[in-house]
């Protein structure tokens, strides 16, 4: 496949990034809405096209279990998840990050339960927002795929050496039909190159200790390299992004401003729903109203310093969060957003919209009402309720 464009879902997408980056070892179990991911990469293990081994396993936390074995003994590994399956391996996102273990895991977000709900928020990728994971979030299925490929040298830079999560929207990006440019075969196995373990347990010359128990004499400086590698994630994941755009001819950074640089009013959202926002964004400027949007790629490291600067300059701006933050202030984007805002000379008026949770719709007119919300700020100076709960019926 030489830079053909094809029509597909992001599930099928994103399964071809995996086939093409050809992994050592993947581990993982179906669950809805991921499953056609998994199904569709074992058919690749199963044609020969491939030289992964491919380990069924009885949960979500054995295959992150034999994930992490897997990387430590020196491989590169992959699974996919979603919703409760992340959950499931919630104890193990830890061990993985915590042995500094570049393990890449496309994650289609979907509510948690209770109740039983399969359809998309982003509680479930939020809830792991500590983990210590590079989280990386996705509009449509050409990003889902392009960023899959991109989070296999993030993770694996050597000033880096942290698992990723690349997130894209349950059904409306997972099982949407959409037309994507793949690249080369041969481009994207030259891109992530080949894989530099770093002290494998199979290298018997050099032994090594994977799990020790860790008390208060070293725990602290360990936890302090965590936090100082992900850090570091942010100007690899710029770096890796000129590099994928010298293949692709796509261009990534920290995140997107779409009319930004001029505007009054702005909304700050993740994933699917900023192709909603920008289509309503081009009706209003044409109707002449200065609104704009910032869509963040980058959630973990959080690029804090770079959005204030991106929006400081606005007057009134509306964070959406498709999750909630249960008993905290406002949804986990509002709370990163506004305090990167305190540092600036000049902070917009902002509020909270929490929408879409368990995959409740929101479109144009939505989005629209939305921007005239913010108008009636700009216009009054003042916000009154904070933090609102957009689209759910009282």
């Amino acid at each position: 496949m030489n830079n053909k464009i094809t029509a597909i879902t992001g599930n099928e997408a994103v399964a071809y990034a995996i086939k093409q980056i050809n992994p050592d070892v993947m581990a993982a179990y179906p669950i809805t809405p991921q499953t056609a991911l998994i199904q569709k990469f074992s058919e690749y293990v199963a044609d020969g096209l491939v030289d992964t081994e491919f380990v069924t396993v009885e949960s979500e936390h054995s295959a992150m279990s034999a994930c992490v074995g897997a990387a430590a003994a020196g491989g590169r590994v992959m699974t996919a998840t979603a919703a409760n399956g992340l959950a499931l391996m919630f104890e193990i996102l830890y061990v993985a990050s915590s042995n500094r273990l570049p393990i890449i895991m496309p994650m289609v977000n979907r509510a948690l339960s209770g109740p039983i709900n399969i359809h998309c928020d982003h509680g479930d990728s939020m809830a792991a927002r500590g983990s210590s994971w590079i989280q990386i979030y996705s509009e449509n299925v050409q990003e889902a795929y392009d960023n899959t490929i991109q989070a296999v040298r993030i993770a694996e830079h050597m000033q880096v050496r942290l698992p990723a999560m690349v997130m894209y929207d349950g059904f409306i990006t997972s099982h949407g039909i959409e037309c994507v440019e793949f690249l080369d075969d041969d481009k994207v196995a030259k891109f992530v190159g080949e894989y530099p373990p770093r002290y494998p347990l199979l290298d018997i010359n050099h032994p090594v200790t994977y799990g020790p128990l860790d008390l208060y004499d070293y725990y602290f400086e360990h936890k302090r390299q965590q936090a100082e590698a992900i850090k570091n994630a942010q100007k690899i994941v710029l770096e890796v992004a000129e590099e994928f755009k010298q293949i692709s001819g796509r261009e990534y950074g920290l995140f997107e401003e779409y009319q930004l640089s001029d505007a009054e009013r702005a909304i700050v959202v993740l994933s699917s729903t900023a192709g909603t926002t920008k289509q309503v964004v081009d009706e209003l400027r044409v109707k002449g109203e200065k609104v704009g949007l910032l869509k963040l790629r980058l959630f973990r490291p959080f690029p804090y310093k770079e959005i204030a600067k991106a929006l400081s300059h606005l007057k009134a701006i509306a964070i959406l969060d498709r999750s909630d933050s249960f008993g905290g202030f406002g949804g986990p984007l509002f709370t990163e957003i506004r305090s990167a805002l305190l540092d600036s000379e000049k902070i917009p008026q902002n509020v909270n919209y929490i929408y879409g949770l368990g995959g409740r719709d929101i479109n144009q007119t939505d989005i629209t009402s939305i921007y005239t919300d913010l108008e009636k700020i700009v216009e009054t100076g003042k916000v009154g309720e904070r933090v609102k709960y957009f689209g759910v019926r009282e």
